[in-house]
């Protein structure tokens, strides 16, 4: 699971978590010159494989359609709750034994919970790809919920919070910055819960989520690496579509109510330093070929703070000294609203006032003069550059390719948004920053720093703690 308030890694990771897919009829198969296909197996189960050859390794993912956007009031967690509780064993494997076989085999293994989705990978020889298809297809359809292990892992679960977010200043921040720039829609919540829903939930809660969201046509599996594309559909055929169909329920409208002026708040908590985040409600990819806007503002983010020369770095902390440290972030592709972040870390002798204050001059000095050609071009070229190098993993190929699928979107458009976003202008990007960058759509976040007890001493991560 993610950390929040480090926006470098929001950008990363949650540029591919998102939820709901577009179905193709049961049987069905697409195939791209790029040696990737998709099939829907007759049980709903959809298998996506790409051939890599270039080692004897694969990548083997089963993306599971629904996470915290998915919960509700009362048991917000859950989620993430049963991702953990899908290690604790089925009918025929014992809790604990997936990792020691995954392991046995020379591989490694994980899974993480999102907004969006919930994942579980492995990576292996591709001699283990059969094993691994099979441990995944039982407990995606044989998990065993006991209240013991449960009892177990929900006190894991709690101290990973505590950790992760209680006891980091701007995870709190963070968390506090989602619950109030949004009033109704479920991305308020955060993804490893509210420790009172932790507290009161039950094995039947889990047992609930599991029968609810993880049903075959909620699930997509991803194959990447050296294998061939009919060896894996007859595997899949053989574990995955032994999955017996369940209806998916379905998902009601989620929409936030407008917004109708700027939020302000201070978290106080024990820090060294202060800690300012702004985020703006602004628009997130619908369409391949619909509005440029989206693409405009993943440039805007990437000339604000796409490399150590980006104006953020070059202007607060190298050039007026405002900050330590300042950054950007922006998710294009979601399942649920999004925001454009800015955060800085003001510099010794600086207040967050001023650190706003310089925040805000960036975005107000595009949005009045634009960007230079020459200057898109540089931030343009590194973030390609960036995207193709990505590319050389077998892992990201995987997570890009359902990412862009879970979203609503198409594996076949990663090559068009790139082309697209390559495009930008800087007429586009200036364009953006006049268009969205108003209060009305602004939520300002403050860390009041606390004074840090000497001899506490930072958790440990919890025992069984995965991502």
């Amino acid at each position: 699971m993610r950390m929040f308030g480090v926006l470098s890694v929001v950008r990363v990771v949650s540029a591919w978590f998102a939820a709901m897919a577009l179905f193709a009829p049961a049987g069905a198969q697409t195939t791209a010159p790029a040696g990737v296909s998709m099939t829907t197996l007759p049980n709903g189960v959809r298998v996506l494989v790409k051939e890599d050859r270039r080692a004897p390794t694969v990548v083997h993912m089963a993306w599971v359609q629904a996470g915290s956007i998915d919960e509700v009031n009362g048991k917000t967690g859950v989620a993430h709750v049963l991702e953990h509780m899908m290690f604790k064993g089925t009918k025929t494997v014992p809790a604990g034994e997936f990792s020691r076989r995954v392991a046995a085999l020379g591989g490694r293994e994980n899974a993480f919970t999102s907004r969006d989705v919930t994942g579980y990978f492995q990576q292996v020889p591709s001699s283990a790809l059969p094993t691994v298809m099979q441990l995944e297809a039982d407990r995606m359809g044989n998990l065993v919920l006991s209240a013991e292990e449960f009892a177990k892992e929900i006190r894991v679960v709690m101290e990973e919070r505590r950790w992760r977010t209680e006891d980091r200043a701007q995870g709190l921040v963070f968390e506090q910055l989602m619950a109030n720039a949004f009033v109704a829609h479920p991305v308020r919540a955060p993804i490893v819960g509210w420790m009172s829903d932790l507290q009161a939930m039950t094995v039947d809660d889990a047992r609930e989520w599991y029968e609810r969201w993880y049903v075959p046509q909620n699930i997509l599996v991803v194959v990447v690496g050296d294998v061939d594309t009919a060896q894996v559909l007859r595997l899949a055929r053989e574990t995955y579509g032994q999955l017996s169909a369940r209806p998916l329920p379905a998902r009601k409208p989620q929409v936030e109510p407008e917004q109708r002026g700027i939020k302000r708040l201070s978290v106080k908590a024990p820090a060294e330093n202060a800690y300012l985040i702004m985020a703006y409600k602004v628009p997130k990819l619908e369409m391949v070929e619909g509005s440029d806007d989206a693409y405009a503002l993943e440039m805007l983010s990437a000339v604000l703070a796409g490399d150590e020369n980006g104006r953020l770095t070059r202007e607060l902390v190298r050039g007026t000294r405002v900050a330590n440290r300042a950054g950007a972030s922006y998710d294009m592709t979601s399942r649920g609203p999004t925001l454009f972040y800015l955060d800085a870390t003001p510099a010794q002798g600086k207040t967050v006032a001023e650190a706003e204050l310089a925040l805000r001059e960036q975005i107000k000095r595009i949005a009045d003069t634009g960007v230079l050609p020459q200057e898109l071009a540089r931030v343009r070229a590194q973030y390609v550059a960036g995207q193709v190098f990505q590319r050389d993993s077998i892992m990201s190929q995987a997570y890009e390719l359902a990412g862009l699928e879970m979203v609503g979107l198409s594996w076949k458009d990663a090559d068009r948004i790139l082309e697209r976003t390559k495009s930008v202008t800087p007429e586009q990007v200036q364009a953006v920053a006049r268009k969205y960058f108003n209060d009305d759509q602004l939520t300002v976040v403050e860390l009041l720093p606390q004074p840090i007890n000497p001899e506490a001493q930072r958790r440990a991560p919890p025992a069984g703690a995965r991502h």
